[in-house]
């Protein structure tokens, strides 16, 4: 039996009593793609179905759950990333459960504060469109001080910090690069280099990316992208051909994402099970060629697509989330004044 999937969020089912579900509603952020036997498993297991409600990006998703912590419209979250988890912290969206059904990467279920489990991380990176430097005879940036050299002004194009989790997470880059008093003078210099601001991840990289039409080979993405890239080129590409785009390592912020029961749901023992299966092994190996996010559970081998093309990040930028907590808001804000 298969998932069913659903365009807007709907309310959880189930009454108020003990009984057991004969569903469960799983909200996560629109790009959500598992394939469709990812819950069988867990409805042989258990006899719930798995209904997934799709609420916007991962921003949306959040508000949205904000605004309902305590009466959710759905039993278990995925999609809150380390950027945005203080706000839903702060807020109570979640019934503290962490998974130790099976074998997850220490590293990551610290930086879950207690209350959410890790299901995978990723690296948000500026890519590069290696064909497209070449034919321009320009030689690709490597550390993020060439972005602001005048030899790629009008080359690079990011997605807005205020509205997009990727945004935000490559502004968390440049703070923790270049510290609280040189991020601005950072971020003006990219501005008077030419730098391209696009609502959203999908804007930037298949509206302005110059891979697909655009007139900018250095977009803001994940180092997942080459995978990507390579598995759904038009025409294929043989298996041992180099990915057609490359990341600026330096660059990357580290993006670890959760999933959570949320408070109020009615069936929490449910709900928790939910989050097992989302870190088992079945599950957490369908993530990298769907989802393009490495794995967080210790046991969940990376394809060969990711072994060949994604880069191995070794020092990204990172950041305590409640330090995001703390400046998110000043930061976004001064942002905005600089990019307007």
């Amino acid at each position: 039996m298969t998932f069913s999937l659903v365009a807007v969020v709907v309310a959880a089912c189930g009454s108020s009593d003990d009984s057991t579900p004969d569903r469960l509603v799983l909200l996560a952020y629109d790009s959500f793609t598992p394939p469709d036997d990812a819950f069988d498993l867990f409805t042989a297991e258990t006899g719930i179905e798995v209904q997934i409600a799709l609420g916007g990006d991962a921003g949306e998703l959040i508000a949205k759950a904000v605004l309902t912590a305590g009466n959710p419209e759905g039993d278990v979250l995925w999609g809150v990333d380390n950027t945005l988890l203080s706000r839903a912290l702060d807020a109570e969206v979640f019934d503290p459960y962490v998974s130790l059904a099976h074998p997850l990467r220490p590293e990551l279920i610290d930086s879950g504060a207690g209350v959410v489990t890790p299901v995978d991380y990723g690296d948000v990176c500026i890519n590069i469109d290696d064909g497209a430097l070449l034919d321009r005879g320009i030689t690709p940036p490597v550390t993020l001080d060439d972005l602001i050299d005048p030899i790629y002004r009008s080359l690079l194009v990011v997605s807005d910090a205020s509205t997009s989790s990727p945004g935000l997470a490559f502004l968390l880059a440049t703070i923790d690069r270049f510290g609280d008093d040189g991020w601005t003078d950072y971020w003006r210099a990219l501005v008077d280099n030419d730098v391209l601001v696009v609502s959203g991840w999908s804007d930037a990289y298949y509206t302005a990316f110059s891979r697909y039409g655009g007139d900018r080979p250095l977009v803001l993405s994940y180092a997942s992208s080459p995978p990507a890239e390579v598995l759904f080129a038009d025409p294929p590409l043989a298996d041992d051909s180099p990915a057609p785009t490359s990341v600026m390592v330096d660059s990357c912020f580290r993006q670890i994402e959760f999933a959570g029961v949320l408070r109020g749901t009615k069936f929490t023992n449910e709900a928790r099970r939910l989050v097992d299966h989302l870190v088992s092994v079945e599950f957490q190996r369908t993530l990298p060629e769907n989802l393009f996010v490495f794995p967080s559970n210790t046991e969940a081998e990376l394809p060969t697509s990711f072994l060949r093309h994604a880069p191995v990040v070794t020092a990204p930028s990172t950041m305590e989330a409640s330090r995001i907590s703390e400046g998110r808001a000043r930061w976004v804000e001064e942002w905005l004044t600089i990019v307007s």
